[in-house]
């Protein structure tokens, strides 16, 4: 669709204007950084970006102590995005004022990026990243947020079988090989893990290798 979008474009043809900032839902581990890396590379080579970098912000990369510093510093990080993509992770840490002390300049920083993402649509994607159900209340927040973002891809969380591929893909690119009884013990170890929003995913099997 959007090749087609891009070849009417050099014809002189108008063009289905769609925004491609996306909501990348799921628990942490779940790769949504290498996607939006990825995501990033396909845009570039597609043409729809010209640089395809990857630029990965939090609260603190967008959010100032001061007045008049969030919409300097988020400005900065839209600067720094420019051809590429914006990652926020955790954003809904943006819209929860309660969770820190004094003023809050999240409202803001939302306000900017709203007002950024429009004036460069054809520059720059926004993808916000963070737990489910806090990304939900993050999109509520804001009258102008949910209808900005063209879609929402889940990341669920890994199943056992899987958790222990990724703990036998560490060991052999640190040139170690899992043995059939460590297979079956991690096996146990990754279903009796709990699962939900603190669990760790790729991290934990990360973690559980070095152990």
């Amino acid at each position: 669709f959007l090749e087609v979008q891009g070849k009417r474009l050099e014809r002189g043809l108008p063009e289905v204007a769609t925004s491609q900032h996306l909501v990348f839902l799921g628990n942490p581990g779940t790769g949504k950084t290498t996607i939006a890396r990825l995501l990033a590379e396909m845009y570039r080579a597609m043409g729809l970006l010209k640089r395809g970098h990857l630029v990965e912000v939090d609260r603190a990369g967008l959010v100032g102590e001061y007045v008049g510093m969030t919409a300097i510093k988020t400005d900065r990080a839209v600067r720094r995005a420019l051809d590429g993509v914006l990652f926020i992770d955790e954003a809904y840490a943006l819209a929860r004022p309660g969770h820190h002390r004094g003023v809050d300049f999240g409202a803001e920083a939302i306000e900017t990026l709203l007002k950024r993402m429009e004036d460069h649509r054809h520059r720059l994607v926004v993808i916000v990243a963070g737990y489910p159900r806090l990304m939900h209340e993050f999109l509520d927040s804001n009258p102008g947020l949910r209808s900005r973002f063209a879609r929402e891809i889940a990341f669920p969380d890994y199943s056992t079988d899987e958790l222990v591929a990724i703990t036998e893909r560490f060991a052999a690119q640190n040139e170690y090989r899992v043995t059939e009884p460590a297979a079956a013990e991690l096996r146990r170890i990754f279903d009796r893990a709990q699962r939900g929003e603190g669990f760790g995913n790729a991290r934990y099997a990360r973690t559980i290798f070095e152990q």
